[in-house]
């Protein structure tokens, strides 16, 4: 197997190709990873993504810092992988942010029930709070990819 570094054109692929990754935040050093969905937006080298508060929210709040995995894995031998770089920003209704809104949900609708993971009840039976919507401006991606066993 021969493992090969991917340019950051290749991870802007990877990220346009796939909704789903890992988030990394932390808080008072301990680190926190939990899956999430996302939307790229190319133009604006950012992902978007909501969640309802709770944890990751109150961390990045805290430490905006973060960083986004994804796997693309086809079997051992043939898989990619991309690490995004960036910064947490809450985004509401306000001056200045009606644009990234609009595009957010914009991005979102491309995806059959996006709304889904908001819209679920708690097995406590009651009702998520508003959804906070968000994006991560990307610093900097890096990656690697396999392509099969080496002859």
């Amino acid at each position: 197997m021969v493992i090969h570094e991917l340019t950051p054109a290749e991870c802007r692929d990877a990220l346009t190709r796939t909704n789903l990754g890992r988030l990394g935040c932390a808080h008072e050093n301990q680190p926190y990873i939990t899956p999430i969905y996302f939307s790229y937006d190319a133009a604006e080298h950012c992902v978007y993504s909501f969640a309802t508060a709770g944890q990751k929210i109150e961390w990045m709040r805290g430490n905006p810092r973060v960083c986004l995995e994804l796997d693309d894995i086809v079997d051992q031998a043939n898989w990619t992988t991309v690490l995004a770089f960036g910064r947490f920003e809450e985004l509401a209704a306000g001056p200045g942010q009606s644009a990234a809104l609009d595009r957010a949900r914009e991005l979102f609708e491309q995806r059959p029930a996006w709304w889904l993971p908001a819209a679920s009840k708690l097995v406590s039976g009651h009702e998520h709070a508003s959804p906070v919507i968000y994006r991560i401006r990307l610093d900097h991606v890096t990656g690697r990819r396999t392509a099969g066993k080496s002859a």
